[in-house]
């Protein structure tokens, strides 16, 4: 008989009657609250409607994340506390698959069924030795590696689960039907911070929209979910691993939901002002806030080395990048005034056209109300500069002290003057002995000038110093 040989092994499972333990899913819940950290964490309330013996009884209590931390599982009864206790609970993560089915049958005896092109079926019993590498059976008195059809357990082990759950042994001394709340922290639960300025053509002002985007990737799905966010980093004694947003996502467009800002120990605490669905392996954003007319301050920026001033270093390169920088304040009177959340700005512009175009990104940490935000949004085209280092001498070796001089030249090819910022980190013990433009002692160890150049101009900045390192 000439039969069909399949490319994949095929099982099927007679399952064996038995008295099943209680399952309670997710169909069972009847509300649910999601706190959602910056950490690759959150902590999940989810509260269920079970009916229970009296005494001790197992309950299987299904559709919980993947990713839980079992250690961190709180149970109690909003009924009746007192009358309900969890004497065990268990983790079950052994979840079905052919290799898991295969695994718990080995030494024991299956059925191998095989189909010929008339699709007639041949059933041959068989004892599989191993999964090592794939199966191997005994047929009798022969060895087989391997089989073209189907594999007959003869049942479901008792050991695996079809999804993650937890098993409980449950001791109730109280009514038959209780309103019990689990509490649990999972990974897989992230949320971001995303920001979009609008810049308006003169640089001066920005419409300003906060969005939080949120990725479940902890293996469950939350419906109608009450959600909260914690901005600020929580310590942990372990940290869950980190895992990447998976590249098949996509948004959820709603109805604006709005969130209200709370303190919150040392953080802050967001809440969404309705309930909304988290679904498994998706990623969602909701608007977090907006603000019209934030005022803005656009700076230019050269900044230099350390290194520079420590020996002879003469011409420094042409053309060195002028960071262009927006500035904004957090505060009230720019109609703001609320912590933001660590994230990315990005931030547009419109042309000619009234297209809005993207002309650069940065990263914030989390700013609380009333500080300032620096924004770098890129090098500019037509403003230039020039560092020469134009003498350089040592003093005394030891300790070593040395004269430094620079020429900073600056050309403008805009058609109007712009104010450009020199920053020169110079660290060690350092004093001013000359210069061109009137110093700043930015900090202890940053010297700077303002340096004003004119619509197609050029201004260069000339200073010595003296430093001790």
């Amino acid at each position: 008989m000439r039969r069909v040989a399949l490319a994949l092994t095929v099982i099927a499972v007679r399952v064996a009657a038995a008295a099943p333990v209680p399952v309670v899913g997710r169909d069972a819940r009847t509300e649910v609250a999601v706190t959602v950290y910056n950490q690759d964490l959150a902590l999940v309330k989810d509260v269920r409607e079970l009916t229970l013996p009296a005494g001790e009884s197992e309950l299987r209590f299904e559709d919980v994340a993947a990713k839980i931390e079992p250690r961190a599982v709180a149970v109690r009864s909003l009924t009746d506390a007192d009358k309900l206790a969890v004497i065990e609970q268990s983790y079950v993560f052994d979840l079905i698959s052919p290799e898991k089915l295969l695994e718990k049958y080995v030494g024991r005896e299956v059925e191998l069924v095989e189909t010929d092109q008339q699709l007639r079926t041949q059933t041959t019993k068989a004892t599989l030795l191993s999964t090592n590498g794939g199966p191997v059976y005994r047929i009798g008195d022969r060895i087989a590696v391997g089989h073209p059809g189907r594999v007959i357990l003869p049942r479901l082990p008792e050991e695996l689960y079809a999804r993650p759950t937890l098993l409980w042994r449950l001791a109730n001394t109280g009514p038959a039907r209780h309103r019990v709340e689990v509490s649990y922290l999972t990974a897989g639960l992230s949320w971001l911070a995303d920001y979009v300025l609008v810049v308006n053509a003169e640089d001066t002002k920005a419409d300003v929209t906060g969005w939080v985007t949120l990725t479940n990737q902890s293996g469950a799905r939350y419906d109608d979910a009450m959600l909260k966010l914690v901005a600020g980093q929580v310590n942990r004694a372990r940290m869950f691993p980190v895992r990447g947003v998976p590249q098949d996502t996509r948004v959820l467009a709603a109805a604006v939901p709005k969130f209200t800002e709370e303190e919150f120990f040392e953080y802050h605490l967001y809440s969404l002002d309705r309930k909304t669905t988290l679904a498994e392996n998706e990623t969602k954003q909701m608007r977090l806030l907006a603000a019209s007319g934030v005022p803005l301050v656009k700076r230019f920026v050269v900044v230099g080395q350390p290194a520079w001033f420590r020996s002879p270093q003469g011409d420094l390169g042409r053309d060195l990048p002028v960071g262009v920088f927006l500035e904004l304040k957090n505060d009230a009177a720019s109609r703001l005034g609320i912590p933001l959340p660590a994230g990315t700005v990005r931030l547009y512009q419109e042309d000619r056209s009234g297209a809005q175009q993207f002309i650069g990104e940065d990263a914030i940490k989390h700013t609380p109300k009333d500080e300032k935000l620096s924004l770098k949004v890129g090098d500019a085209f037509d403003v230039v500069a020039t560092r020469t280092q134009t003498d350089w001498r040592e003093v005394s070796p030891k300790p070593h002290r040395a004269e430094a001089a620079f020429a900073i030249a600056i050309r403008n090819h805009k058609k109007e003057s712009v104010t450009v910022s020199v920053r020169e980190p110079i660290g060690g013990d350092w004093k001013v002995v000359e210069s061109s433009l009137p110093p700043v002692k930015v900090d202890a160890g940053t010297l700077g000038f303002e340096a004003d150049v004119p619509a197609d101009g050029e201004t260069t900045v000339t200073y010595r110093v003296q430093l001790a390192y």
